[in-house]
């Protein structure tokens, strides 16, 4: 009888793997305390296999936390300035952080605290990243402060706080929870719009005008 032997995962979903199963263990352990015998382990490999992927725990950790950026990149910047209106453009980018905040139980969300461990040249182009989206936030604030729509409220201290609360997400959602991904983003969206934008004048005239058309339907 012919041996079926089983097939080995094709090298860049074992990539993906690792980037999994290390990212997870960075995040509930801390990169310093993590080894690669302990990445090694997790994946029932030995540490030599581990080094045929990635040359050091540093290659691994840039490589998670470029992939980490490039999902913002592609999923939030972008989509992002293609939108003319500061408050809709806003309001996509913190749904669409939130949304990859809490995919994966937010372990590569919750890495942007161990770039600090890259070498400097390297953890300099990664802090560049991370400012471009930063940047962006802030820039659509002062353009909504600008078009007199945004609180008494100071652009950057806001941004951090936005971006603070979506970076949150991950240690307290919960995948099976009682709200879905969606629900969650939409809630911080709402949250943090409301709490950071003025009332509209034709929002207020329209509440009104549906309020007086309410009572008089009730004096009928």
């Amino acid at each position: 009888m012919a041996t079926v032997r089983a097939f080995a995962p094709a090298p860049q979903t074992r990539r993906i793997e690792i980037c999994r199963t290390a990212a997870q263990i960075f995040r509930d352990r801390g990169y310093d305390a993590t080894s690669v015998s302990d990445i090694a382990r997790a994946l029932g490999i030995t540490k030599a296999g581990l080094y045929h992927y990635f040359e050091s725990k540093e290659a691994l950790l840039l490589e998670i936390t470029s992939y980490g950026l490039d999902r913002v990149r592609d999923e939030v910047i972008l989509p992002a300035r293609a939108v003319r209106d500061p408050e809709a453009r806003l309001r996509q980018m913190v749904t669409r952080h939130a949304r990859i905040a809490t995919q994966g139980r937010g372990a590569i969300a919750q890495l942007v605290d161990e770039v600090r461990a890259l070498p400097p040249p390297v953890r300099k182009r990664v802090e560049e990243r991370m400012r471009a989206y930063i940047d962006l936030v802030r820039e659509t604030l002062v353009e909504l402060r600008s078009a007199g729509r945004l609180r008494d409220v100071d652009p950057t201290v806001a941004t951090f706080s936005v971006i603070g609360t979506i970076m949150w997400l991950p240690r307290w959602f919960r995948q099976n929870g009682r709200l879905s991904q969606d629900q969650v983003a939409n809630q911080i969206a709402d949250i943090a719009l409301g709490g950071l934008l003025r009332t509209r004048p034709m929002v207020k005239r329209d509440a009104a005008r549906r309020v007086a058309r309410s009572q008089r339907r009730v004096k009928r």
